[in-house]
């Protein structure tokens, strides 16, 4: 296969979108291709979603050593992290799962490429894709399936010592004592919570009015309340206005007249940026806009046979989101029958933070806004016999219904393993349950998950446990 050049497919970058739209198009017999530049699995599986968890999962553990006494076991001696081993594994973990990608990608007889592309000229009904090693593949389709980096701010220059992007924040060599972190979104929040359990000073700055804009309203203040709680600084509708680097550390400026904060150093989380340069865009009819690409529901581009999913096109920016587009958009271009483009709030988000958070639908206020006469039901986490014996009965779970057709219009939890729960609201979504066979749903006891049922029967004035 080394020597092939023609092919039905080609798929430039190899993340969550890419290398699931190959595999995808294996099955269905299509000739395919994958090119990537770096590490197979991509930014989620190399230096996002996945390592992320295990230094979490690391951070947890640290954090339930110290609450280990309530529940009648005693750790004698002095705690200590192995940063280095730390980071270690994880590492070892995003490995593992590369390793895992190419496995599956060698099974599904697809060719890959190690090396960059750039989209080359149209003959003929087939698109060139020129690889920056030499040579010249041909295909009659192109997914463009190349992620995104983090977004840089004006003036402000990560230098991967006291600045960093969340690739450094990932592999530290030391701890630092104090740490400012420019965005409370998904990644800001998670690399706060990590590095706060882990004992250093955090400051949690963001230019909205609350953090983890997104979210529904009541989840951001659950949230802001617990790290508080926690030790943690928060600082909202705060506009950066640099960042001055010094001999002992960082300070971050404001506008507006918000003082200063100082830190050893700095992680910039302002968001992501797609990876559309030297594409070979130039020329074609694929649009940009604001660093990502524009696309319909079924990833076309303006360029007949050039396609794009994931990162590099619009949000949610989720890697469960690229792979859907991924299987979404070769199955239309194959004419499988039956294809169903993401719904309208389909996509469930999820932050890995302590607490956790996890959505899916609309927020309370995005369901007034639409025009919904709703109902809203509550159920906290302190009434459910599972959370209170794990020990972690902090959380809430929230749910939105259109009053009138009893339509799940969103779900909203904070607490002990919601992004687990999550899945749960959106199969509903997916099959359209209404109020009544969520209702007529039996959920297992003692489970988590019946905090979910309880929050429904709230919002019809029939909860039993609180």
């Amino acid at each position: 296969m080394a020597g092939e050049t023609n092919f039905d497919l080609v798929v430039i970058g190899g993340g969550p979108g890419g290398y699931v739209a190959a595999i995808r198009a294996a099955q269905l017999k299509i000739k395919v291709a994958l090119v990537e530049r770096e590490h197979l699995g991509g930014i989620c599986l190399n230096w996002g979603c996945i390592p992320t968890k295990a230094l979490l999962r690391a951070a947890e553990l640290r954090h339930s050593i110290d609450e280990m006494k309530d529940f009648g076991i005693t750790v004698s001696g002095e705690v200590s992290i192995d940063l280095k081993a730390v980071v270690k594994r994880s590492r070892n973990v995003a490995g593992r799962l590369s390793t895992g990608v190419a496995h599956l990608l060698k099974k599904n007889k697809v060719t890959v490429f190690d090396d960059r592309a750039v989209l080359g000229k149209a003959v003929s009904g087939r698109r060139e894709v020129k690889l920056a090693g030499g040579g010249v593949l041909s295909a009659k389709h192109v997914i463009l399936a190349t992620g995104a980096r983090a977004r840089a701010l004006p003036g402000i220059e990560a230098d991967g010592s006291s600045i960093l992007t969340y690739r450094e924040a990932m592999v530290p060599e030391t701890m630092p004592k104090s740490l400012v972190i420019i965005g409370s979104g998904a990644i800001g929040s998670e690399f706060a919570s990590f590095y706060l359990d882990m004992g250093v000073e955090v400051t949690l700055i963001e230019a909205m009015d609350r953090i983890l804009p997104v979210e529904d309203a009541e989840i951001s203040d659950f949230v802001k309340k617990a790290f508080i709680k926690r030790g943690m600084k928060i600082i909202t509708g705060a506009r950066l206005a640099g960042i001055d680097k010094g001999k002992t550390g960082v300070t971050a400026r404001f506008e507006g007249g918000i003082a200063p904060v100082s830190a050893d150093r700095a992680i910039l989380a302002v968001g992501i940026t797609g990876n559309t340069e030297e594409l070979g865009l130039e020329g074609t009819k694929v649009t940009v806009d604001r660093g990502h690409i524009v696309t319909d529901q079924w990833g076309a581009t303006g360029e007949p046979g050039v396609y794009a999913i994931g990162d590099v096109t619009g949000p949610p920016w989720l890697a469960h989101k690229a792979s859907h587009e991924g299987i979404i958009c070769v199955e239309k271009l194959a004419g499988e029958p039956d294809v169903h483009a993401i719904g309208e709030g389909a996509v469930p988000g999820c932050t890995y933070c302590r607490p956790q958070v996890a959505s899916v639908g609309m927020t309370e206020a995005a369901a007034k806004d639409a025009g919904h006469d709703i109902r809203v039901g509550r159920f906290p986490m302190l009434a459910n016999g599972k959370a209170i014996a794990l020990g972690d009965d902090q959380g809430l779970i929230k749910t939105i219904f259109d009053k009138k057709t009893g339509e799940l219009l969103g779900a909203h939890m904070v607490g002990p393993e919601v992004t687990e729960l999550i899945q749960g609201y959106a199969v509903a979504r997916t099959l359209e349950a209404t109020e009544a066979e969520l209702m007529q749903t039996i959920f297992p006891h003692p489970t988590l998950s019946e905090a979910m049922h309880e929050s429904v029967l709230d919002a019809y004035g029939r909860a039993i446990h609180f």
